[in-house]
């Protein structure tokens, strides 16, 4: 059997990796043993599994592995945010970035789930550079391990190097459904990353169906990357919102809340731009627009890229809009901007890859013209 035949035991469910060792007429326990080493202790080969049996070990070996997406570069801002360029199993040209943000005690790591996006939203650097393939469960939860490892060896006893998780990079999750709930029950079990399910968000645009699917899977945070007060705008900036409305993507995130085991909010992603959507009227019909949910505001001044069309909004500006949706008795944080120095800010991951649908060049078109 050759290599490229083999499993990827990494990026393997608990429940699917104790199917795969029953299938091989091996015990439940052996699915723990393995979880642990792979998630905790960072194992890379089969070897190193010190407590599972030689017989096994050379089993595994001639049928499985253990592989981790290839880093391409790693790059630390001046403010300690992380970026690494991972190839992914498409080739060189399939890249996706991950980042890591620190912050105090928290450790925030930002992850893609698709190389590219077919959403287009026209204020996003990945959306613009149109969409090439789902990535795999290991390359997904694979981000994760690679930003562990990057501190040292792996230690199940140690600080945690990463304290929450955000699928909020590259993609949209909603879209990549399987591979990404796989990845989030690996990041939540107790024998792999063991991290609370209020410290691992799944930002969607706004897949409806999606939505309701979601949450007889897991019960993650979720974040909507919502944007405008109104669906005219909104169809402009996120084109999603032609298909799903914002009154049918609300009801989802009611319906979402509602099944949810406890008392939760859903986080409302708003990117400010100038003169765009972030006027004094608008703050106003969002906060109206929120009333029937159970949510906090996050707002997200716009972080330039080439070809945008669109401009950061200045602090008053900023500042105007949150008063006024704080004085409404909403809960608002303004995002801080980082790792713009390494273009790791939000909005500005885009990988390196081929480019299918030509989004990118026409976009530059498209400027042109209107220059």
């Amino acid at each position: 059997m050759t290599d490229n035949k083999k499993i990827n035991l990494l990026g393997l469910s608990p429940n699917k990796l104790i199917d795969y060792f029953e299938s091989i007429g091996e015990k439940k326990f052996r699915a723990t043993q393995v979880i642990k080493w792979i998630h905790q202790k960072g194992a890379e080969s089969f070897d190193e599994m010190t407590d599972v049996s030689k017989v096994l070990r050379a089993k595994l070996e001639k049928t499985c592995e253990i592989r981790g997406p290839e880093v391409v570069s790693q790059t630390i801002s001046q403010d300690g945010t992380r970026k690494w360029i991972i190839r992914t199993e498409g080739g060189k040209n399939d890249c996706v970035e991950t980042v890591l943000i620190p912050d105090g005690d928290r450790a925030t790591l930002c992850v893609s789930s698709q190389v590219g996006c077919s959403l287009d939203c026209s204020f996003c650097s990945t959306g613009k550079q149109g969409f090439n393939r789902n990535l795999t469960p290991a390359e997904i939860i694979g981000q994760v391990w690679i930003a562990i490892k990057s501190f040292g060896p792996m230690d199940p006893n140690g600080p945690r190097r990463v304290t929450n998780v955000v699928m909020m990079g590259m993609g949209e999750p909603l879209m990549n459904f399987e591979p990404v709930v796989d990845s989030m029950i690996l990041m939540m079990h107790d024998n792999a990353y063991g991290l609370s399910k209020r410290r691992v968000t799944l930002s969607t645009s706004g897949v409806v169906p999606k939505i309701y699917e979601l949450v007889k899977h897991t019960d993650v945070s979720l974040a909507i990357s919502l944007h405008a007060p109104n669906d005219a705008l909104r169809n402009e900036l996120v084109p999603i919102n032609k298909k799903y409305p914002i009154a049918e993507l609300l009801e989802a995130c009611q319906f979402y809340l509602a099944n949810l085991p406890d008392k939760r909010h859903i986080t409302i992603e708003y990117t400010l731009m100038s003169g765009v959507n972030d006027n004094e009227e608008q703050a106003h019909e969002l906060a109206e627009l929120l009333q029937v949910l159970e949510c906090k505001i996050n707002l997200i001044p716009f972080n330039p890229f080439p070809n945008s069309g669109y401009e950061k909004p200045s602090n008053n500006r900023t500042r105007r809009f949150q008063k006024i949706l704080a004085d409404a008795g909403y809960t608002v944080t303004v995002r801080t901007t980082r790792g713009d120095d390494i273009d790791a800010a939000c909005g500005q991951l885009v990988g390196d890859f081929q480019d299918k649908t030509r989004r990118s060049q026409r976009y530059i078109e498209l400027r042109e013209i209107k220059n």
